[in-house]
């Protein structure tokens, strides 16, 4: 029953990867009426929006099941990307983002827990748990890379048909999960109540830290690897009908998230985070300085793969914090900080690449540095493990 689980979870996350209008995404926007800052707009309004539901859902979620939580978030997953195939302007995109936010929300912290449960939780070794939980998000990116390649070699202008292969490929994962079993419940202490769970955040400041340092490198990849990759191309002079295959190549190097287990038990992980940081921020800095189209998209692909293999490290690491039953909450409040972080971050980008996306890039470069910094003044990261 635990491997079963497990591969449903595989196999959801690899159908929802199935992002076909991957490689044109702000193209997609920008033809469909409206602009960049406007997209970053919509992004931190989406943002804000996930704030004010992050701790309901975890609520929820500990309460109905998370189980339950998922079916019900993963259908309105698959409704707004009908919403996305049939947007029109600013309002139709609005839309679409502001569901999407209740959806995103709504996974935060469910999906992970949901996961570690499954595995076993605590009494799963942390190296079987964090290539778990790499397995997971490499099979997210297995599936972003095939649409890619289909969008490259079959729909290519097609926008429309991208966005309503996606339309398909969400409806199949949703119904995957209706066949998920439910995980067994924490037999800890009786749950804390919400405002005990939020003071229990904030009393611990160093790991408060952590989580935004984590956000800052998390929301460099997002934005530059998905928003404003498509400026860079154009500025290095890649056409619009090449950037499937770059969007091949980045989505690719996401697969390191596979290799993260090993890389933090080889080196430790005060300097897996130091080289996964560096990397990022250095990756930014060769994309300000160089507009060239090879280095354009090695750049793209170190940022890319920095994040993708810091993810299940940090994953692994939150679960494992937690010490109280309300996990999904728990998750949900650290998702709710980390998203703070987000919705000034993507207002600066927005505005400094609505300039020229070289600031964006340098602005990037900065916040992998200073996450690095925060990471490890939260005095959570062991040198060896």
């Amino acid at each position: 029953m635990q491997k079963r689980t497990i591969w449903l979870c595989y196999a959801i996350a690899f159908l929802q990867g199935l992002l076909f209008y991957a490689p044109i995404s702000t193209l997609y926007r920008q033809t469909n009426g409206i602009s960049i800052f406007e997209i970053t707009l919509i992004e931190s309004i989406s943002l804000a929006v996930s704030l004010a539901m992050e701790l309901p859902w975890g609520w929820i979620a500990d309460r109905i099941g998370y189980r339950n939580t998922l079916v019900i978030c993963h259908f309105l997953f698959f409704l707004s990307k009908v919403f996305f195939w049939r947007a029109d302007g600013f309002a139709w995109f609005l839309a679409e983002r502001l569901l999407l936010s209740v959806v995103l929300s709504g996974l935060s912290g469910c999906d992970t827990a949901y996961l570690f449960l499954a595995m076993g939780g605590k009494n799963c070794p942390e190296r079987e748990s964090r290539r778990i939980f790499g397995c997971w998000e490499a099979m997210n990116t297995a599936g972003l890379v095939l649409a890619c390649v289909l969008f490259s070699w079959f729909i290519r202008e097609n926008y429309r048909l991208s966005a309503l292969l996606t339309v398909y490929s969400y409806g199949a994962a949703w119904l995957l999960s209706v066949f998920l079993p439910s995980v067994p419940a924490e037999i800890t202490a009786p749950r804390p109540h919400l405002r005990a769970l939020c003071k229990l955040l904030l009393c611990d400041r160093r790991f408060f830290l952590f989580l935004l340092g984590c956000a800052l490198l998390e929301e460099s990849k997002q934005t530059i690897t998905v928003f404003l990759n498509q400026l860079q191309y154009l500025r290095s002079g890649i056409p619009p009908a090449t950037m499937g295959i770059c969007t091949i190549l980045v989505t690719f190097s996401g697969l390191s998230s596979m290799q993260s287990h090993r890389l933090s038990t080889r080196l430790g992980e005060r300097r897996t985070v130091i080289l996964i940081f560096g990397a990022g921020g250095l990756a930014c800095i060769l994309m300000a300085i160089c507009a060239h189209p090879l280095l354009s998209v090695v750049g793209m692909m170190l940022l890319c793969a920095a994040n993708s293999a810091f993810v299940p490290l940090r994953v692994d690491l939150q679960n494992r914090h937690i010490s109280v039953s309300s996990r999904a909450t728990i998750l949900s409040i650290h998702s709710l900080a980390m998203n703070m972080t987000a919705v000034g971050t993507n207002l600066a980008f927005g505005a400094l690449a609505e300039r020229s996306v070289v600031y964006a890039l340098l602005l990037g470069a900065g916040f992998c540095f200073s996450g690095l910094f925060m990471c490890f003044q939260g005095n959570v990261l062991a040198k060896k493990r």
